[in-house]
């Protein structure tokens, strides 16, 4: 039975070193990220609520996240940031999903739908999974990525150029898209990327479009 445990342990957690609480709290802080891609879905069935939806979800988690670091725990809400914050966001306001919800949010109202769409999937799936295969499996870290995986970056490049395709019916479009994500989701931007990338790759996609 030991046996068996061990072994059940070993394949759960076989990433980049990462034990156990970290694997799950990378799982689950892409989980919450990949949710942000039913953004155009939603805005495409009604447009004004779903606008409203991402700026009240802000707004709500602002004055919750505010009251965790005050030390007044929100049932749920805190529970799930504790357990989705990486290390360097303990004690402190965890800022992602704030510029995670305001970057789809300000995809939405700048750009026309097709771009806004590539906009955010990019931020859902390009960046989304750029984190999560670089975390898990990144192993070849080039300079020029300033700590970023080379495996990290290609799943960035495959899941926008995949994604923008779908919504573009466009390779030229999918592939100028692809690279702006890529090329933008390895800046060091830490949190600020879920801001930076959806603006960027909108901007460079409704140019193509």
């Amino acid at each position: 039975m030991s046996d068996l445990v061990f072994r059940t342990a070993a394949f759960s957690i076989p990433f980049a070193g990462l034990n156990a609480g970290e694997f799950r709290s990378e799982i689950l802080r892409k989980s919450l990220h990949f949710l942000i891609g039913l953004s155009p879905a939603l805005a495409a069935f009604n447009f004004p609520a779903t606008v409203a939806l991402l700026a009240v979800g802000i707004l709500g988690y602002v004055q919750m996240e505010s009251l965790r670091v005050a030390g007044i725990r929100v049932p749920l809400v805190s529970g799930l940031t504790d357990m989705a914050s990486r290390p360097r966001d303990r004690g402190r306001f965890v800022l992602g999903p704030v510029t995670l919800g305001l970057g789809a949010l300000l995809a939405l109202v700048m750009y026309p739908s097709p771009a806004a769409s590539i906009a955010i999937y990019a931020l859902a799936f390009g960046d989304g999974f750029a984190s999560l295969v670089g975390r898990l499996l990144g192993r070849v870290r080039p300079a020029f990525l300033r700590g970023k995986s080379l495996e990290g970056s290609l799943a960035c490049f495959a899941a926008v150029l995949a994604s923008a395709y779908g919504v573009s019916r466009d390779y030229r479009v999918a592939l100028v898209a692809a690279v702006t994500a890529t090329v933008t989701e390895a800046l060091p931007l830490k949190d600020y990327d879920n801001l930076v990338l959806p603006l960027v790759v909108g901007l460079v996609a409704s140019i193509a479009l």
